[in-house]
C-alpha cells in the first residue's frame, strides 16, 4: 500500500479560518490598549473583525447567517447566555434589602414591558411589520444583556463596594433575559394562530407567564443550594471545594439550566438564581472567585466565536436593511429604552441626575437578542424574517459600539470609582 506524499504549503480554507480567527480575538483585546488602561471593550471590534476578515468571502456571509442556520446560532447563544448568567449571579457580594431592589424591580416591571410595546409600536407603524412580528420584534430586543456588560456589571466575588448604579445593571441583565421569554412565547403563539383570542392569551398567562417563571425561580433556588451543599458541606471533611476546580462551575450552570428546561422552566432565570443561591452559601469563601473566572473564561471564549462570526455574517444581515428598520433600531437605543427606563426610575432616592441617566441611558444589546431570534426562527417558519434580523443585528452593532466604548467611563463617572 502507496501513501501519497502530500504537498508542501498546501492552502487550507479550514486553517486560514483558524487564523483569522485568533487574529481576530488577539487584536480586538490588544488595540484598544493603545487608546485606554481600561479593560478592552472588545466586542464591537470582535464584530467589526469578524466583518473585515470573513464579510469579504464570496458565499460565507449567507452561509453563516442566523436567517439561513438559526439552530446552531440558538445553541451557541444559549450556552453564552446561561454561562454569563450564572457567573453573574456568583459575582453579587450582597443581597441588599428592599430598597436595594426597588429599581431593579421598577426597570424589570415598567420598563422593559414599556421596551417591547414600544418596539412593538416602532415595528409596527414605521418597519411595517405585522402584530407578531413587531410583537416578537420588541421582545427580541427588550432585554439588556448579560454577557456584553461586563463594564457595568458589579466586579467578582468577594470585591464588595456594590454601588447602586452597578447592582441595579447586574441584577437587571440577571433576569430580563428570563422574563423576556413569555412576550417571545406570545409573539409566537399568535403568529402561529394567526389571531389573538381569549383562549390564547389564558393559556399564555397561566403556562408562559405563571407557571414558567415560578419553575424557573424554584429550580434555581434548590439547584443552587444543592450545589452549595454539595461543593461546600458534603462530606465537610473531604469537600469539593478544597480540590480549586473551577468546572464545577460550567456543570452546576447545565445541571441548573438542563433540569429546569425538562420542567418546563425558564433555564435563563434558574442560571441566574442558581449562581445567586449558590453564593449565599459560604458567600465569604474564596472559592467562589474561582468559580466565577472560570464560567467568565469560557463565557468570553464562547462570546469571542460568536461575535466573530455574527460580524462574518453582517453582509448577509444588512442586506435587507432599508430607512424604516434602522430608525428603529436607533430609536431603541438612543430613545425608547433611555426614555421608558429614566421614568421607570422616577423617585429612586438612590439613583437620581447622572446616576439614573446611565442606568437608563446602559441597557446593553447582544446575545441575548441573537438566542431569542434565533430560538424563534428555529421554532417556526417566521415572516419577515431578514427584515427583522437586519433590525436586530444593527441594534446590537450600535450598542456594542456606543455603549461598549462609553460604559467603563460613565459608570466610573458616576460612582466616583478609579479605573477597574
Amino acid at each position: 500500500m502507496r501513501l501519497e506524499q502530500t504537498p508542501l504549503f498546501q492552502f487550507s480554507a479550514y486553517h486560514l479560518v483558524l487564523a483569522f480567527l485568533g487574529l481576530a480575538i488577539i487584536l480586538a483585546y490588544w488595540l484598544p490598549r493603545f487608546f485606554s488602561g481600561r479593560e478592552p471593550a472588545a466586542s464591537a471590534l470582535l464584530i467589526g473583525l469578524g466583518y473585515a476578515l470573513f464579510g469579504w468571502m464570496p458565499g460565507l456571509p449567507q452561509a453563516v447567517s442566523p436567517a439561513n442556520l438559526p439552530k446552531p446560532w440558538e445553541v451557541a447563544s444559549e450556552l453564552c447566555v446561561v454561562v454569563g448568567l450564572f457567573g453573574v449571579g456568583l459575582r453579587i457580594d450582597r443581597l441588599a434589602g428592599r430598597a436595594g431592589w426597588a429599581p431593579t424591580v421598577r426597570l424589570l416591571l415598567l420598563a422593559m414591558p414599556l421596551t417591547i410595546i414600544g418596539v412593538a409600536v416602532l415595528g409596527a407603524y414605521v418597519a411595517g411589520l405585522g402584530l407578531a412580528g413587531a410583537l416578537l420584534l420588541g421582545a427580541v430586543l427588550a432585554p439588556t444583556d448579560p454577557v456584553l456588560a461586563g463594564d457595568v456589571q458589579v466586579g467578582r466575588p468577594t470585591e464588595g463596594g456594590e454601588h447602586p448604579v452597578r447592582f441595579t445593571l447586574t441584577t437587571e441583565a440577571g433576569l430580563n433575559d428570563g422574563l423576556a421569554f413569555p412576550f417571545v412565547h406570545l409573539a409566537m403563539a399568535i403568529s402561529a394562530a394567526g389571531a389573538v383570542s381569549a383562549a390564547l392569551l389564558g393559556e399564555w398567562l397561566w403556562r408562559d407567564l405563571a407557571y414558567r417563571i415560578a419553575v424557573g425561580a424554584a429550580c434555581g433556588v434548590g439547584v443552587g443550594w444543592i450545589l452549595g451543599k454539595v461543593l461546600f458541606s458534603v462530606p465537610r471533611e473531604n469537600a469539593l471545594a478544597k480540590t480549586e476546580s473551577g468546572v464545577f462551575a460550567l456543570a452546576g450552570v447545565l445541571v441548573a439550566y438542563g433540569f429546569t428546561e425538562l420542567a418546563e422552566g425558564y433555564g435563563f432565570i434558574a442560571a441566574f438564581i442558581a449562581g445567586v443561591t449558590l453564593r449565599r452559601v459560604e458567600s465569604e469563601h474564596e472559592f467562589h472567585v474561582r468559580l466565577h473566572d472560570f464560567s467568565e473564561t469560557i463565557e468570553h471564549a464562547l462570546t469571542a466565536l460568536l461575535l466573530i462570526a455574527f460580524g462574518a455574517a453582517m453582509p448577509a444581515i444588512l442586506a435587507s436593511l432599508d430607512w424604516a428598520g434602522a430608525a428603529v433600531a436607533l430609536a431603541l437605543v438612543f430613545i425608547v429604552r433611555p426614555a421608558v427606563a429614566w421614568v421607570s426610575l422616577a423617585g429612586q432616592g438612590q439613583l437620581t441626575g447622572a446616576r439614573r441617566f446611565v442606568v437608563a441611558a446602559y441597557g446593553v444589546r447582544g446575545v441575548g437578542s441573537v438566542y431569542y431570534l434565533s430560538y424563534a426562527g428555529s421554532h417556526m417558519k417566521l415572516a419577515n424574517e431578514t427584515q427583522l434580523w437586519a433590525i436586530v443585528g444593527l441594534a446590537i452593532l450600535v450598542s456594542t459600539v456606543v455603549h461598549g466604548f462609553t460604559a467603563a467611563f460613565a459608570v466610573e463617572t458616576v460612582t466616583g470609582e478609579s479605573q477597574r
